[in-house]
């Protein structure tokens, strides 16, 4: 038997929300397969199994906060868990693993768990990918083997759901809590967004109506805007880091022309969709710099410093509904650029979408803030804990450059570090911007 539990999503997390379960009691699982949706402060976060085998008790019930470590499910990983090799008789009998499953003190409601169109589907992500999508498995032709619906049948089956409900992560948990329907709502955030307020006051006594109006009635100036949740949890977490972290800052002034003009030569050559941009070999000679210079790539853990045998590279995304969420590009030094490009999209898109994957939330170990799309020129940013350095990239801009005793126009971007003084000096970290610097001067080694 294998414990499912509620993963640390972040260094700030102390707790989270289970949203919704994708598979049932019985249900075979691989690892890798997203089992649950989880909400935490910032971000609304799918989770991935870590053991294969048979889904036993559900622990956890939807809508129900719990802290870090959590034991959510029971996993049957054991050699008794039933294979799945077909066989050419009918078994008289169902699978083992729900015979001898443990009973959940959650049974689930046996619509989709008993219909024929959920054992044609080969893996949860598929279900979810469904009810994601708003789809009707019983409507869609599987191509698989058996007639089994793949990941690619439903992806290019036309989405049926409504738009979701805009409402802030604390009012969907009040919702849930109180059952109140969200989408009976009228939102008074930012562009309709329900907040905590509105559902509180959905289900408000009169008395408490009364004096909610009285507030309501007050002129704009006299009513202060609540802090979100996703804010106040980066606050809180900015906070310790200026508290906590001796930072000292660098910056140098990187020359593009060779990298610009190189990325030119190469998209001349490819579709437009597969084309390079100059943030995808910004972040792969971050990440090549991190693996040449360890000392800033890893945690500060029980005062001391830690380096990471691996770069997971952390990328600053400003969410639609305001807040931040930093998601983590595993391997990034070793991916090949046009790669790394069509990760990071996907990651920036399901960032934005709230959903993100439990792995690419875990364990950054340094992060990278670009803000050149919204026309900065040099940001220094402020670390996240446990890491020990974040590099900040601002907007690539046409300046004067001395070549050769000439004067000439070359494009540049301003590359800035904040580091750790417990971890390293300004030695170290001059290392490593200058090998940000080498590294862009022979872009094909990228």
């Amino acid at each position: 038997m294998a414990d499912f539990t509620m993963p640390s999503l972040g260094a700030d997390m102390d707790e989270g929300t289970l949203v919704e379960w994708l598979v049932g009691p019985g249900d075979t699982v691989t690892k890798g397969d997203v089992v649950a949706v989880v909400e935490t402060a910032k971000s609304t976060i799918e989770v991935e199994c870590f053991d294969s085998g048979t889904v036993g008790a559900l622990l956890v019930e939807p809508g129900t906060t719990v802290p870090v470590g959590t034991r959510m499910a029971v996993i049957d990983s054991g050699a008794e868990s039933p294979a799945p090799a077909p066989a050419p008789a009918p078994a008289p009998a169902p699978a083992p693993a729900k015979a001898t499953a443990p009973t959940s003190e959650l049974q689930t409601a046996p619509g989709p768990t008993t219909t024929p169109t959920r054992d044609a589907v080969s893996t949860p992500l598929v279900r979810h990918l469904a009810e994601q999508k708003g789809i009707d498995l019983s409507s869609v032709h599987g191509s698989g083997k058996g007639g089994r619906i793949t990941r690619s049948d439903v992806e290019h089956t036309p989405a049926e759901r409504p738009h979701r409900v805009k409402a802030s992560p604390l009012a969907r948990r009040l919702a849930l809590s109180s059952g109140v329907d969200l989408s009976a709502l009228r939102g008074t955030g930012r562009g309709g967004t329900i907040r905590a307020e509105d559902v509180r006051a959905a289900t408000a006594a009169p008395a408490s109506r009364t004096v909610e109006s009285r507030e309501a009635a007050r002129p704009p100036s006299a009513t202060a805007e609540p802090t979100y949740p996703a804010r106040a949890a980066i606050a809180a977490l900015m906070s310790r880091a200026n508290r906590e972290i001796p930072h000292y800052y660098l910056s140098t002034t990187i020359d593009l022309a060779v990298a610009m003009a190189w990325m030119r030569d190469r998209n001349a050559s490819r579709p437009v969709a597969e084309r390079l941009v100059p943030a995808a070999l910004l972040l792969k000679s971050v990440a090549l710099a991190a693996r040449q210079v360890p000392d800033l790539n890893g945690y500060w853990k029980e005062e001391a410093f830690v380096p990471s045998p691996a770069v997971r590279l952390g990328v600053a995304v400003s969410l639609r509904g305001g807040g931040l969420v930093a998601p983590a590009l595993a391997d990034a030094d070793t991916m090949p650029l046009p790669e790394l490009m069509a990760t990071l999209k996907g990651l920036v898109s399901r960032a934005r979408s709230g959903r993100l994957r439990a792995s690419e939330t875990a364990d950054p170990t340094l992060t990278v803030t670009n803000l050149g799309d919204q026309g900065v020129e040099a940001v220094f940013g402020v670390i996240y804990p446990p890491q020990v350095a974040l590099v900040g990239l601002g907007r690539v801009t046409e300046r004067p450059v001395a070549v050769d005793g000439m004067l000439t126009v070359h494009p540049t971007v301003t590359a800035t570090l904040a580091a750790d003084h417990r971890a390293s000096d300004g030695a170290t970290g001059a290392r490593l911007l200058t090998a940000i610097d080498r590294l862009l001067q022979r872009p094909e080694e990228l």
